[in-house]
């Protein structure tokens, strides 16, 4: 698989996962790698209802909302099913709904890359000892 490929789907959207296209909201090589190599200087630890269910502990889906110098805020989470090459993605904050709460707030300074913190959150997913909740604060003890 090229790097190109490899980094579509990084950076894939998991709207619509199940088979289905994916949207991306960025596509070429150029950009992807520059959004990568992009200093974070804001990061908030986030977390949502899974579903349509009541937010209970664990029973929800985290994951890091990343400030660029820019101003753009982007979304990095993992899940089981984004099928992609790594299970932490990166998606345009717009996405997400107004379900997500603020559960954590830190300063990075521009030290951090939106790379660091997708690979902080790890490739694989596993519900019980590699999860969102545990790659959300992974990412944010980088």
């Amino acid at each position: 698989m090229s790097v190109e490929v490899r980094l579509k789907k990084m950076f894939s959207s998991p709207f619509g996962a199940g088979g289905g296209s994916h949207n991306f909201d960025l596509s070429s090589k150029a950009d992807l790698t520059k959004l990568f190599n992009s200093p974070v200087y804001g990061a908030e630890r986030m977390q949502r209802p899974l579903g349509s269910m009541v937010q209970i502990g664990p029973l929800s889906h985290s994951g890091v909302r990343l400030t660029l110098k820019d101003g753009s805020t982007w979304l990095v989470h993992k899940g089981n099913d984004f099928e992609a090459s790594s299970q932490t993605v990166v998606v345009d904050a717009k996405h997400m709904s107004n379900k997500w709460q603020i559960k954590e707030t830190k300063n990075f300074e521009g030290t951090q890359t939106v790379g660091d913190f997708v690979k902080a959150g790890g490739s694989d997913d596993n519900p019980l000892f590699d999860n969102c909740h545990q790659g959300a604060g992974q990412m944010m003890n980088e």
